[in-house]
Order: C-alpha cells, then sequence, then structure tokens
C-alpha cells in the first residue's frame, strides 16, 4: 500500500528527475521535512530552491495548519504565503491516474502564483487545498468556480514541466 512517505519520495525523485534531465545540477536537502525547500537546484549562477509537493488524490493541501475559527481562508493563505522566500518555487506533482509506466503531471509555480490561485478557488471564498481540477457543483456554492474559461484549472494556469 502507498502512503503519505511513499508519494513524497516519489514527488522528489520525480522532481529531481526532471531538473538533471534538463541540465540542472540538483542538490537534495539532509534530513525529512527540513522548512521552507526539499532540492535546491542550479545552472550557471542560477540557484532555486524547490518546495516539493506530492499527491495522489487531485489536491495539495497547504494552508490547513493555518485555518482555525479566528482566521478565515484568504487569512490563511497569507499567513502560509508569508513564510516562504520569493525565491522559492513549489513543484506540485500528481499521481493521481497516471499508470506506473508514465510520467505524473508535474507543475512548477511560485508561491505567490499558488496562492492566488488558493485564494479564487470557491468563487473567491478560497481554500485549504490546491486543487488541479475541481468543479464545485454541489453546497452553498453552486457555480463552477474552476471553469475553463475562467482559467482556474492549474493544468491551464501553469505550464506542466
Amino acid at each position: 500500500m502507498v502512503n503519505s512517505w511513499h508519494v513524497s519520495v516519489a514527488a522528489e525523485s520525480i522532481t529531481a528527475f526532471l531538473f538533471a534531465r534538463i541540465g540542472y545540477d540538483v542538490s537534495v536537502q539532509y534530513g525529512a521535512n527540513q522548512p521552507e525547500y526539499d532540492l535546491m537546484v542550479s545552472k550557471e549562477d542560477i540557484i532555486i530552491k524547490v518546495s516539493v509537493k506530492g499527491s495522489r488524490d487531485g489536491g495539495w493541501g497547504l494552508t490547513q495548519g493555518f485555518k482555525n475559527k479566528e482566521v478565515n481562508y484568504h487569512e490563511a493563505i497569507n499567513l502560509w504565503l508569508n513564510k516562504h522566500s520569493n525565491k522559492t518555487i513549489f513543484s506540485l506533482v500528481q499521481l493521481k491516474d497516471v499508470p506506473i509506466n508514465e510520467l505524473p503531471r508535474v507543475y512548477l509555480a511560485t508561491p505567490a502564483d499558488i496562492a492566488d490561485l488558493m485564494k479564487r478557488a470557491r468563487n473567491g471564498a478560497g481554500d485549504t487545498v490546491l486543487r488541479e481540477n475541481k468543479v464545485w457543483s454541489k453546497g452553498p456554492i453552486h457555480s463552477r468556480c474552476h471553469s475553463k474559461k475562467d482559467g482556474y484549472f492549474l493544468s491551464n494556469e501553469y505550464t506542466r514541466f
């Protein structure tokens, strides 16, 4: 059975592989769950911190730890965003519905871009989970807030790796 540790290892490995494949040197942090980033990639004078998030369910839970009764979704997203340097990018690796013999979908985005997408979720109400492709059709919000027309699909907003 694949658990969250396996998903994390797979996501970091795929991200490291893809950066190496396009000519970046890749350094892995020593020790699990280091703050801010998982990999450092460099090419010539460019050095980038990369925070890797893997998923097998279609979304990446990013701000749940900041959301509570006193903190609304947008405030939680802002608290999350303030913890990240503008020199860090995220590699979002999606394993859902990917056959074992194919590479998963991988997206690169800045923390600011992710925060913007999360704030637009649920018709602007915000969410704690960044979803790859979600159409809200039941519950208090009856509009399709993630539509191709509105550009809320993560896969349409960011070029896949």
